[in-house]
C-alpha cells in the first residue's frame, strides 16, 4: 500500500471515531463557601441561567452540569478536579474564581485535553509563556482591569498612591497592572492575607502615609470589610477610593450600601448596558434570584454560551479536539459585554470602562458607567505565547 493510501486509511478512520455525543458533562469548580463565596455563587448563578434558556442543552445535546465546591482550597480543587476527569469524565470545565487554584489544577486538565472555559482566573502565565490550547478565558487577563484604574488615576493627576492587594498571584498580577498605566508616586504597596477580613493595621499605615487616592484590590468579603472599615476610620474624606470591578462590584455593594458612594472603578462589563443581550440577561438575573448581578454572573453567563456556540459548530463531535478548538476560538456567540474576540494566547481583546457608584433612579447604590478607558485592549503577555 502507498504512503498517500495509508494516509487516507488513516483520515478516514479518525473520520468515523468523530461520531457526535449523545449527551455532554461539565465540570463547574467554584468557590461555594467562605470569604470568596459571593463571587462563586455568582458564577455559577449566571451559568445556571444561561442553562435555564438554553433548555439544559449545550449545541443541542443534553448537558449534565456537575458543581463543586474548592473551599478556596488548591488542595480541594486538586482533589475535585481529579475526581471530575477520572471518574465523572467531563467535557468540558469552567468556574473556579482564584489564579492560584487555576494553576494549581491546570497541568492535570491539560494534559487530559480537557478544554477549560474559565470563568474568571485569569493568570499572567497562561496568557504568556505557560499559554495553552486547552485554556480558554471568557472574562480578562488579571492585569486588565487594574491596568484601567491605573490609567485613570494617572489621567486625573493623582500623586500619592497606596495600593493594598492580597499576597498571591491575582495580588501581584494586580499591582503590576495597576503600575504598568499608573506613573505617578506609590507611597507603599500593602501586601495582605488572603482571605483577611481585619484591616486595622492596614490603616493606621495608610493614616499615617497620607495618600490622595488608594487602590486595592480585595474580592469578595475582603473586599466588603476594608470598605467599612476604611469609611468608618474616617479615610474616605481626604483619600479617594479606586478599585478593579470585582471589588466594587453588587455583591460588594449590596454588602456595604452607601459608604460607596463616590468610588470608582472599572470593569469590561456593567449592569447598564444596553445591547440587546445584556437586557434580557440583567432582567432575567433579577428574576430568577430577586438581585442585580454581578460581572462574575455576567461571565459565568458568558462562559455557558460559549460552549453552547462551540458544541453546535462541531455538531457534538466533542472527540475532534482540533475542530472544538477552532469553534472555540471563532466565538460565535453574543457576548452581555457586547463585541469582543480572542487574542492568540485565547484571552479577551475588549473594551474597559469607568464605573462610578452612585443611587440610579429607584434609589439603588449601585454602578453607573462613566465612559470607556481602552478600547480593543489586549494583556500585555500575549507576545510570550508560543502556542502549541
Amino acid at each position: 500500500m502507498s504512503l498517500r493510501l495509508t494516509a487516507l486509511a488513516a483520515a478516514l478512520m479518525l473520520a468515523a471515531l468523530a461520531h457526535a455525543a449523545d449527551k455532554i458533562k461539565v465540570g463547574l469548580v467554584s468557590t461555594l463557601s467562605g470569604p470568596g463565596a459571593g463571587l462563586g455563587v455568582d458564577i455559577r448563578d449566571g451559568f445556571t441561567l444561561a442553562m435555564k434558556r438554553l433548555d439544559g442543552k449545550l449545541g443541542d445535546l443534553p448537558a449534565e452540569v456537575i458543581i463543586a465546591d474548592d473551599q478556596q482550597s488548591p488542595d480541594v480543587a486538586k482533589q475535585i478536579v481529579d475526581k471530575f476527569l477520572k471518574k465523572d469524565k467531563v467535557d468540558l470545565m469552567t468556574g473556579i474564581v482564584f489564579s492560584n487554584l487555576m494553576l494549581a489544577v491546570g497541568p492535570s486538565i491539560f494534559e487530559n485535553r480537557t478544554f477549560y472555559i474559565s470563568a474568571n482566573a485569569g493568570p499572567s502565565q497562561y496568557a504568556g509563556e505557560q499559554c495553552n490550547p486547552y485554556f480558554f478565558n471568557v472574562a480578562w487577563q488579571n492585569d486588565n482591569l487594574h491596568e484601567a484604574v491605573g490609567k485613570y488615576v494617572q489621567d486625573k493627576g493623582f500623586k500619592n498612591v497606596v495600593i493594598v492587594t492580597p499576597n498571591y498571584p491575582g495580588g501581584k498580577d494586580a499591582v503590576s497592572g495597576f503600575k504598568r498605566y499608573y506613573k505617578g508616586k506609590v507611597a507603599e504597596e500593602v501586601y495582605t492575607k488572603l482571605g483577611q477580613l481585619d484591616y486595622a493595621a492596614e490603616l493606621a499605615q495608610i493614616r499615617s502615609l497620607k495618600p490622595d487616592a488608594l487602590f486595592f484590590f480585595l474580592p469578595g468579603g475582603m473586599g466588603i470589610n476594608f470598605v467599612k472599615q476604611f469609611v468608618a476610620a474616617g479615610l474616605s474624606r481626604d483619600t479617594q477610593l479606586f478599585a478593579p470591578g470585582f471589588s466594587a462590584d453588587e455583591d460588594v455593594i449590596k454588602a456595604v450600601g452607601a459608604p460607596m458612594m463616590g468610588m470608582f472603578n472599572s470593569s469590561h462589563w456593567a449592569h447598564d448596558m444596553e445591547n440587546v443581550e445584556n437586557k434580557r440577561f440583567v432582567a432575567d438575573f433579577e428574576k430568577e434570584y430577586a438581585r442585580l448581578p454581578s460581572l462574575y454572573a455576567s461571565q459565568g453567563y458568558d462562559a455557558a454560551l460559549m460552549m453552547d456556540a462551540a458544541v453546535r459548530d462541531v455538531k457534538g463531535k466533542l472527540a475532534d479536539k482540533a475542530a472544538l478548538q477552532k469553534a472555540l476560538e471563532a466565538k460565535r456567540f453574543k457576548s452581555v459585554r457586547g463585541d469582543f474576540k480572542f487574542n492568540t494566547n485565547h484571552y479577551p481583546v475588549q473594551n474597559y470602562y469607568l464605573r462610578a457608584i452612585g443611587k440610579d433612579a429607584q434609589g439603588r447604590v449601585t454602578n453607573k458607567t462613566m465612559g470607556t478607558i481602552f478600547t480593543n485592549h489586549a494583556d500585555a503577555y500575549v507576545s510570550q505565547c508560543k502556542m502549541k
